[in-house]
């Protein structure tokens, strides 16, 4: 099995199979994003987009905690021109969502300790979220006074719902990750001490998956709840017929064959 590692600044980037590992590297400050990890951050995805033996990515914050969210210094030392610092700001990380959502491999958010502000976003901006049962999950905007950023407007609602978003953002309250995984924000939570294992064990299953089938299923069930059922229907058609022209499909069904010969 292959294994590299890379450096992308504030964040890495280790490969191992099929499996990608980023890794957000500021754990002196909780893993908070400022300029220079957004641009790190969308360097790295792209290079993850464009590694064809990849199929899926883990999303993982070094240290104590996943991710504090935005590093308010970083804005708060340029509140003079705010509006620039934001737009540098998003236009970096708003690149990455954009490789993370339409690109065909698996995101897998592994959260433990603190996901707030930016970080409560990025971890709703994986396909699917494990926890570890010390994590914390916390919109922080309110607190700020400021709205949501960071697609947490679009992933929270996706994971959720609008009501249960409301809540989450309006009211700013801590929660847990067994009641994150109640609303439907985590896919599943385990004890800390697994949960490295448990979220490679998930990559690896997934990424055993044609990445055929696995990128046409992420594109699918992305769509679904804007497309109408007539394109639904066609959209799910074609992506079948893609995936039996594959090698893997033609020796899957294979096996469904009678024995050449058999009485």
């Amino acid at each position: 099995m292959t294994q590299s590692a890379e450096s992308h600044g504030s964040v890495g980037l280790s490969y191992d199979g099929a499996v990608a590992t980023l890794t957000l590297q500021r754990p002196g400050v909780y893993n908070a994003i400022d300029l220079e990890m957004a641009k790190a951050l969308r360097a790295a995805v792209v290079a993850v987009a464009g590694d064809d033996a990849t199929s899926v990515l883990v999303i993982r914050g070094a240290g104590r905690g996943f991710c504090a969210g935005g590093d308010v210094a970083h804005f708060a030392e340029r509140l003079d021109d705010v509006e620039t610092a934001v737009e540098h700001f998003l236009v970096e990380f708003h690149a990455f969502l954009s490789v993370l959502h339409d690109m065909p491999k698996v995101v897998i958010t592994s959260v433990h300790g603190a996901a707030a502000g930016a970080g409560f976003s990025l971890a709703a901006a994986g396909d699917l979220c494990i926890a570890s049962d010390d994590a914390r999950f916390v919109a922080a905007y309110a607190k700020l006074g400021v709205s949501p950023d960071c697609g947490g407007s679009a992933g929270v609602v996706r994971a959720v719902g609008v009501r249960a978003a409301m809540e989450m953002f309006l009211l700013d309250d801590e929660t847990s990750a067994a009641e994150a995984c109640r609303k439907g924000l985590v896919s599943r939570v385990v004890p800390l001490a697994q949960l490295q294992e448990a979220t490679s064990a998930v990559a690896r299953r997934i990424a055993a998956f044609p990445i055929e089938a696995s990128g046409a299923t992420k594109r699918l069930l992305l769509q679904s709840p804007t497309t109408s059922l007539e394109t639904q229907l066609a959209c799910e058609m074609r992506a079948l017929v893609r995936c039996m022209k594959t090698p893997q499909y033609r020796e899957a069904a294979a096996r469904f064959l009678p024995a050449r010969g058999a009485a």
